[in-house]
């Protein structure tokens, strides 16, 4: 897999094809999810929705449609989304009185029914999550990555304070970055977004960045402490122990479709697909080989296997179609299936089976006795493997020795004449917008977040040379 971006991007775009995750559509920047691909976002989502509810979250639903006033009554909310707001102008034949939006987040209706639903303290906290698409009329898409239309989850909530608020803002930020780490073995960094960066309309946004394999970032989950902004701008009022009216904390946060685009882009290989064990959609695919079907034994054998794995848990396959074992491996490696396990009659005889991990260059002879507790190891350390290469790569590609411009174009120069990615690099910020987009101009490198542990920290800015309020890190992004 060349590291150039654009035979990255192609590279990124044949695997997805290969692998049958999605379909394109009519309308523009809009993609049809397929099994695979639904299945995967459906396993990310289980973990979610379960870590939401243990925190004490609930889902609920709300409109689709937005009324533009909505939008105009949060003057930073309706500038950041305007670019990228498609638009409901009639219905039934008929000229709409007011525009619809289609949502681009759902802060303005969610804030116009709080002000109905909130009215003491005893109503607070209010912990909502939602499970929606949304819609954002992007000008350079890419599946999963940045689409018209994606799916995703956004949760809104409102406090009585400012403690309680920012509390819930950390907690969520944490859910992320474990359930991104543990379930797609993707190591990120979290932080906090500088003031260009920030939410349309928050007071503090927050987020963890994950590195790709070509070296650019992922923002891929965002929290945001939205103060009392939007509880103003709806009248979200409660009263409080003292009986006096005061408006609420609110927070939103998210995450979408992008982790699955993330997963591709992080763990993929010139093969294809690689997917985690704990998102596949297919853990393990079970292949006779060889005259397999002049002796009923092996099928017999690979049925009861499957039996066993699927007792324990395991997503399990057969696939005893009448493609020969050369198209299976090279079919079920680009879908990206964790383990492979092979059995034919020579197998048979020795009682032992074949074992290949998706990532590993050989195969692994196994006893028949011990297949499904060795198939279960498996999974298990590749998921811990895959997460370990991904820390490794990005440690690799993180760069914490340019401190300033001349240096980092001079790693850009050195990195384009040897082919070799860009990665990421940690520097000073003085603080002054000016410069952070002085970066951005010259190099295309955009601050990513202010990490809580930076590996170092920064004392001269990047772009100035003046004393660094913050460490921060650049990268190009998606």
């Amino acid at each position: 897999m060349s590291q150039k971006t654009n035979d990255f991007t192609k590279w990124y775009i044949d695997t997805i094809q290969k692998a049958d995750l999605i379909d394109y559509t009519p309308v523009r920047g809009s993609i049809a999810f397929k099994p695979d691909g639904y299945e995967i976002w459906e396993h990310i989502k289980e973990e979610m929705d379960k870590r939401f509810k243990e925190t004490g979250h609930r889902n609920a639903y709300f409109p689709m449609l937005i009324p533009e006033s909505f939008f105009q009554k949060e003057k930073d909310h309706i500038e950041g989304f305007s670019p990228e707001l498609p638009w409901v102008t009639e219905a039934a034949g008929e000229q709409l009185e007011e525009r619809l939006a289609l949502r681009p987040t759902s802060e303005t209706m969610i804030g116009h029914l709080y002000s109905n639903w909130i009215k003491s303290y005893r109503d607070l906290p209010v912990l909502i999550n939602q499970w929606a698409n949304v819609f954002r009329w992007e000008k350079k898409t890419l599946p999963f990555i940045r689409t018209s239309e994606f799916l995703w989850q956004e949760g809104h909530t409102a406090h009585v304070d400012e403690e309680d608020a920012r509390k819930e803002t950390m907690q969520m930020l944490n859910v992320y970055k474990e359930v991104i780490e543990e379930l797609l073995a993707i190591p990120v960094y979290d932080g906090q977004k500088t003031p260009s960066e920030r939410f349309a309309g928050a007071v503090d946004t927050f987020s963890i960045e994950a590195m790709m394999k070509d070296g650019k970032a992922v923002q891929a989950g965002t929290s945001h402490y939205m103060g009392t902004k939007f509880a103003e701008a709806f009248d979200i009022k409660y009263l409080n122990k003292e009986n006096k009216h005061t408006h609420v904390h609110t927070t939103s946060w998210g995450t979408s479709t992008r982790l699955i685009g993330s997963v591709i882009m992080v763990h993929g290989d010139e093969q294809g697909l690689v997917l985690p064990p704990r998102i596949a959609p297919t853990q393990v695919v079970l292949i006779p080989v060889g005259p397999w079907k002049k002796n009923p034994a092996i099928l017999e054998k690979l049925d009861e296997i499957f039996a066993a794995l699927k007792a324990r848990g395991i997503r399990v396959r057969l696939d005893d179609s009448d493609q020969s074992p050369g198209f299976k491996f090279n079919e079920w490696e680009l879908k990206g299936v964790p383990v492979r396990i092979e059995l034919g009659p020579r197998d048979l005889e020795n009682n032992q089976a074949l074992m290949k991990a998706r990532d590993a260059d050989e195969k692994a002879a196994v006893s028949l006795e011990s297949v499904v507790e060795n198939t279960q190891k498996e999974l298990e350390t590749m998921q811990t493997r895959l997460f370990e290469k991904a820390k490794a790569f990005r440690s690799e590609h993180s760069h914490t020795h340019i401190d300033t411009m001349e240096q980092l174009q001079q790693h850009l120069a050195e990195s384009e004449q040897n082919g070799q990615i860009t990665g990421w690099v940690l520097a000073g910020w003085c603080g002054d917008d000016a410069c952070e987009e002085g970066v951005k101009e010259e190099t295309k490198f955009t601050t990513r977040n202010i990490p809580f542990n930076p590996p170092a920290t920064k004392n001269t800015c990047l772009h100035c040379g003046k004393e660094a309020k913050h460490t921060v890190w650049f990268a190009r992004a998606y």
